[in-house]
């Protein structure tokens, strides 16, 4: 399940992906906020965490703002999905960055509770890891589909 915070970064990185096929031009935060649809308090923190990673850049002056600088195909959702809303493996002994031993598991290569969810979790694995930006913004019926279907953290 993503977060509310995961929606308003892929929203924001659309808007940035978009003004980059475009224009090409630095969006200020309350552009990018309006085009979103994203508050804009919440947006200062989720594009830092996503400049600190290096995928957007920001410029100060009057003519600054945030730009997108790699390609929308060249950010995989799965890794913007692990930075902003964390580890994406459903148990904790699954996790490939995240691992940890579960507390009342004694032996993991025969716990059924693993096995179950490990074929659900590889299957959803090799489909997020093929996704990037560039499929969001190259289908905006993907990216709705996406974006609506997916339930959002309390």
């Amino acid at each position: 399940m993503i977060t509310q915070k995961m929606k308003y970064a892929l929203k924001a990185l659309m808007a940035l992906a978009d003004e980059k096929a475009g224009d090409g031009a630095p969006l200020r935060i309350e552009e990018i906020a309006r085009r979103s649809g994203a508050p804009k308090r919440f947006l200062e923190h989720i594009l830092l965490e996503i400049r600190n990673a290096g995928y957007i850049a920001s410029t100060r002056g009057r003519n600054g703002g945030y730009v997108l600088i790699k390609e929308p195909r060249e950010v995989p959702l799965s890794d913007l999905l692990r930075m902003i809303d964390g580890p994406i493996a459903p148990l904790p002994c699954l996790s490939r960055r995240a691992y940890q031993r579960c507390d009342d598991c004694t032996d993991e290569a025969a716990c059924r509770i693993r096995k179950v969810f490990a074929e659900v979790f590889w299957s959803y694995l090799l489909l997020i890891e093929s996704l990037t930006l560039e499929d969001m913004v190259g289908n905006p019926a993907v990216a709705d589909e996406l974006l609506l279907a997916a339930p959002s953290a309390p």
